[in-house]
């Protein structure tokens, strides 16, 4: 990942997708901040978990139609404000372990943008196969 994202990640803060707290809790770790924190060694990328919070505990995306990732995670994340100043102006490398229709990160990428980041690329370890899935498509973020 941190080879794949070499031209996106000097100078970025690199904010994982956030677990709501009862997940993490349940879990015992977050893999995108794993990821994150992993990726932030490599390539010497400030690691910022606490950017990006989970505000609301969601159903879990597997087996959702679009639609209904999308309406599920609306809403469920947002920035600090004790953070917000760190992020305006700044370049953020959204980490997430799989990608499947875009959903969650949309919904984080609109948030860090609302607090003035200046721009948002992702960095996802796996990209999910929905080649025969119909009920599943790619949002439009």
């Amino acid at each position: 990942m941190a080879r794949a994202g070499s031209e996106v990640l000097p100078d970025s803060l690199l904010v994982p997708v956030p677990l709501h707290w009862t997940r993490i809790w349940q879990r015992r770790f977050n893999q995108a901040a794993e990821l994150a924190r992993a990726i932030s060694s490599i390539a010497g990328a400030e690691y910022a978990p606490a950017y990006l919070t989970r505000t609301q505990r969601t159903r879990q995306q597997v087996g959702l139609p679009a639609k209904e990732r999308k309406r599920n995670v609306r809403r469920a994340f947002k920035v600090p404000e004790n953070a917000q100043p760190a992020i305006v102006g700044r370049h953020v490398v959204l980490i997430d372990d799989v990608y499947t229709t875009g959903s969650t990160v949309s919904a984080c990428t609109k948030v860090l943008k609302a607090a003035g980041a200046r721009s948002v690329d992702v960095l996802t370890f796996a990209v999910a196969d929905l080649t025969n899935h119909e009920d599943v498509g790619y949002s439009d973020w």
